[in-house]
């Protein structure tokens, strides 16, 4: 292979090969995956909740990202406990509004008849029971949660909203 150009007196400038810069859409903050309705599916959505958090400038050991990880760790477990189909999985989707101040878990799982319960207060029961204070435990982390049927396939989604503190993100 030669380096010489092809015509050596040739003074025109070569060709530009720039195409326009459109304009750059922002930096979507949006992570969603299925995931199998067991146990270890629930492990690694939280693991990759926690990771993406971390990219996105929650980092690890911040109050923020504990709870959001928290968040995303109880409605899995609950969408594995309660909203299990045999061969279905559950969906987790985890977004960042635009204002970066908001992170919104949504998980969907293809159970219908199961109906997530508003939790009682702690004050109510005897704390015996093993079961029964995840969804509390949203209710006290998130500032809101609540669920809706799924408009187009069977199930539900179960939603909860963390709002960040103003603090520097990366």
């Amino acid at each position: 292979m030669t380096t010489n150009p092809i015509n050596p007196t040739d003074t025109t400038p070569p060709a530009t090969l720039c195409v326009p810069l459109k304009t750059v859409p922002p930096l979507t903050r949006t992570f969603e995956m299925c995931f199998t309705s067991t146990p270890r599916g629930a492990r690694l959505a939280r693991r990759l909740a926690a990771v993406r958090l971390d990219a996105w400038g929650i980092p690890y050991g911040t109050d923020p990202h504990d709870a959001i990880v928290l968040i995303v760790a109880e409605l899995t477990a609950n969408a594995v406990s309660h909203g299990h189909v045999p061969g279905r999985d559950f969906h987790l989707r985890l977004h960042v509004t635009p204002d970066g101040r908001t992170v919104r878990v949504e998980v969907t799982d293809t159970r219908t008849e199961r109906r997530p319960r508003r939790p009682t207060a702690p004050e109510e029961t005897d704390g015996t029971g093993e079961a029964g204070r995840g969804l509390l435990l949203v209710s006290q982390l998130a500032t809101r949660w609540d669920w809706h049927p799924c408009p187009d396939s069977p199930g539900k989604t179960v939603w909860a909203e963390y709002t960040l503190p103003s603090w520097p993100q990366r």
